[in-house]
């Protein structure tokens, strides 16, 4: 007999009256004297098994012996429940039971195994293959394969074609730090594994696949946080013969889609902006834009409102840089000394905060009144468009600085605000970056995205003569406030990209040590193309309202990279080591 006619989410009222057999784990039981209930559970969901010592003495002998997480099979009949459960989608039926076999015994579980656990994050991760049994993150990874599928099938049916590219490849020195793999078969040499599939995806393009995309694991050994792990998964694709209004058009249709299908959601507009702007009024380049609150400058290059008033704190600063706040006028004292607080944090690093509020009656009233007269204050008020009622928050200091400084206290301002609505999305695209950012420490260039990147058509005379100046042909999708991912029109042009090699610095042999197989494969014939990659990991804890990637990952690593469920990374063995060093078999 196989081991059950129907999983755990499947009975209902329909079914009363059929003899049934059930297979899964004893979420819960309880005894009652002359009765029992156990509630059994498999991926699909919970039934009510119930016994009764009047109508099967055995049965409820057995049922006496189960304990938590032990393995089942039950045989009996559906009937309808006397007490019944709205919370679940069987709760109006129940099992009586004709037959129990125990397939597997269980240890106590060393957490819960319900919706809200009593498991610390570092327990449950240890005990992962249990977590897993938790609603929540069964669902996470349903969430996760639900949006793989629907992707595959948007870009099949889009003509794109799935390949698979290679984990063992070539360390290159650009980018974040690889992990790498040591040869056996080649001492004193090394795999590295893949960043991203980039230089494959382009190779692609010159064997004439014209639409590719892998959903495809990459590795960096980097620092981690929430929404980083040391492998994560990307959404990779390449097209060739295209522009950049072809991807973005191609794949705002593919997150529309997936809002679309997945949380029945419609995006409106996906709105550009460069990234001059995006630094000027937000100080990021991923800016949240579900709510305002852009920034307005008091002193910067191009104006000055501020200095000459005694205050050296303004006086002596490259920027001043405000927020305006709605209807926040009314904050007390304490809120806006914790607001302080938070900018003078060290992780933000600023030496203080000003503010003035447009008070009900009309007046301005500031923190730095002593210095800044009625006159002074109403220029700032027309400077933020401030009405009665509005707070305005202002930080001072190098320019850049203040930007980022000023981009944590909108967003923690926003939150407190209830301006990050989980429940609204606001996509947007960032395009026109710089082609280069300057490394002082080493004094050379290094590229923002990647050396393949291609400059705009409209900067390409500018690689030699104001290299700084250049802007790339990429662009970021990002919603609110998260780069979801990015990507550019690549170079495919030999004499370009032996030019770009050139700024970052690479001789001629170093460029062909690195790069010669995409150089050689550049003489013939490579079209004009462009991809983008979009974080998969990113996305489904998006769609799944989390800041953690980990909550949508089967087996996560930990804060240190670790894998705590089977204690990796490990040693290896003296003898594992002497065949490596070695090379023998």
């Amino acid at each position: 007999m196989s081991y059950r006619t129907h999983h755990c989410g499947a009975l209902r009222m329909e079914h009363v009256g059929t003899t049934v057999t059930l297979s899964g784990w004893v979420a819960k039981a309880r005894l009652l004297g002359s009765m029992a209930f156990v509630d059994l559970r498999d991926r699909y969901g919970i039934t009510q098994l119930s016994f009764n010592e009047e109508e099967n003495p055995e049965m409820l002998k057995l049922a006496a012996d189960l304990g938590r997480e032990y393995v089942i099979q039950a045989t009996g009949i559906v009937t309808e429940r006397s007490s019944k459960n709205n919370q679940i989608p069987t709760g109006d039926i129940e099992i009586k039971v004709t037959g129990l076999t125990i397939l597997n015994a269980s240890d106590t579980p060393p957490f819960t195994i319900e919706n809200e656990s009593d498991g610390g994050d570092e327990l449950r991760m240890q005990y992962r293959y249990l977590d897993i049994r938790r609603n929540p993150v069964r669902e996470n990874l349903m969430l996760r394969h639900n949006l793989a599928q629907e992707i595959r099938r948007y870009l099949s049916e889009n003509e794109f074609i799935e390949v698979e590219t290679p984990v063992l490849i070539k360390s290159t020195p650009e980018g974040a730090r690889d992990f790498v793999v040591p040869s056996r078969l080649n001492p004193g040499q090394w795999y590295a594994l893949p960043q991203s599939p980039q230089t494959f995806k382009q190779l692609l393009m010159v064997a004439g696949m014209d639409r590719y995309f892998q959903i495809v694991k990459c590795f960096r050994d980097e620092d981690l946080r929430a929404d980083r792990q040391p492998e994560f998964t990307q959404i990779d694709c390449e097209l060739s013969f295209v522009e950049r209004e072809d991807i973005l058009h191609l794949f705002e249709g593919m997150t529309r889609h997936l809002f679309q299908v997945t949380k029945q959601i419609t995006l409106d507009v996906f709105p550009r902006m460069t990234f001059a702007d995006a630094m000027k009024y937000y100080g990021n380049d991923k800016p949240d834009i579900r709510f305002d609150m852009r920034f307005v400058e008091l002193k910067s290059a191009d104006v000055d409102v501020v200095s000459g008033k005694g205050f050296p704190v303004f006086d002596n600063a490259e920027a001043v840089i405000g927020i305006k706040v709605n209807g926040a006028a009314g904050y007390t004292r304490k809120q806006l000394d914790a607001l302080t607080d938070f900018v003078k944090r060290p992780q933000i690093g600023a030496s203080g905060m000003i503010y003035f509020r447009h008070e009900a009656d009309g007046v301005i009233k500031s923190s730095v009144d002593k210095f800044y007269d009625a006159e002074a204050l109403q220029v700032w008020s027309e400077a933020f468009q401030t009405g009665e009622g509005d707070l305005v928050l202002i930080l001072a200091g190098d320019l850049n600085k203040v930007r980022k400084q000023l981009s944590e206290l909108r967003l923690h301002v926003g939150e407190l605000q209830g301006l990050r609505d989980r429940t609204v999305f606001a996509p947007l695209w960032v395009v026109d970056f710089p082609l280069l950012e300057w490394d002082e420490e080493n004094a050379r260039f290094h590229a923002m995205h990647h050396p393949f990147t291609s400059p705009l058509p409209e900067d390409r005379d500018k690689m030699k003569t104001d290299p700084a100046s250049v802007n790339a042909n990429a662009y970021d999708l990002v919603i609110n406030g998260v780069e979801i991912g990015g990507g550019s029109i690549r170079i495919h042009d030999r004499e370009l990209q032996q030019e770009m090699f050139e700024l970052l610095g690479f001789s001629a042999e170093e460029a062909e040590a690195q790069f010669g197989f995409l150089m050689n494969a550049f003489k013939y014939g490579a079209p004009p193309h462009g991809g983008i990659a979009l974080g998969f990991d990113r996305l489904c804890s998006m769609f799944g309202g989390s800041d953690s990637i980990r909550d949508f990952i089967a087996f996560p690593k930990n804060n240190n990279g670790r894998d705590v469920m089977i204690d990796a990374p490990s040693t290896l063995t003296a003898e594992q080591l002497q065949i490596l060093e070695a090379g023998k078999s």
